[in-house]
């Protein structure tokens, strides 16, 4: 009997059965923007920048920033894939922590603030003024203009 076929379909085998384990190779969960988000619920969100999860399918932008009641909540601020705010110009550098910025986006669904605000955010305003769109396109977001593609 040839050893190497009985070898290699094993090797294989196994590889399978350990990415399976492990979970390589799983995609997280993508949704339409009105599965989680208001449109009718806008936000604009003044605050500084704690931490920035550069992970996929959204990058996830956290600030303190006062929310519609007047008080002082965190809020997570789900932005487009990190690939698409690397080409709009965003990156680890320009959202440093502590850097303040202005988020225009959309409340989550259902409103809540415990124990953290969440939104989608459409467009970022750096300190310089300068305004990029960081949202995600073709999700179901109302077209309100700050997506370049939309006509």
């Amino acid at each position: 009997m040839n050893s190497r076929r009985f070898i290699v379909p094993t090797m294989i085998g196994a590889g399978l059965l350990a990415a399976a384990t492990l979970g390589v190779g799983q995609a997280s969960a993508h949704h339409a923007f009105s599965a989680e988000f208001d449109g009718k619920a806008p936000v604009l969100l003044r605050g500084k920048v704690t931490k920035v999860e550069w992970i996929n399918p959204h990058a996830w932008v956290h600030l303190n920033a006062v929310g519609p009641d007047g008080q002082m909540h965190e809020w997570m601020v789900e932005g487009g894939t990190p690939n698409t705010l690397l080409r709009a110009g965003i990156d680890r550098n320009t959202l440093k922590p502590g850097t303040e910025i202005i988020v225009r986006g959309y409340q989550s669904k259902d409103h809540s603030c415990t124990p953290i605000c969440k939104a989608n955010g459409r467009d970022v305003t750096f300190p310089d003024g300068r305004k990029v769109f960081m949202g995600s396109s073709g999700t179901g977001a109302p077209k309100d203009g700050s997506d370049p593609t939309e006509k």
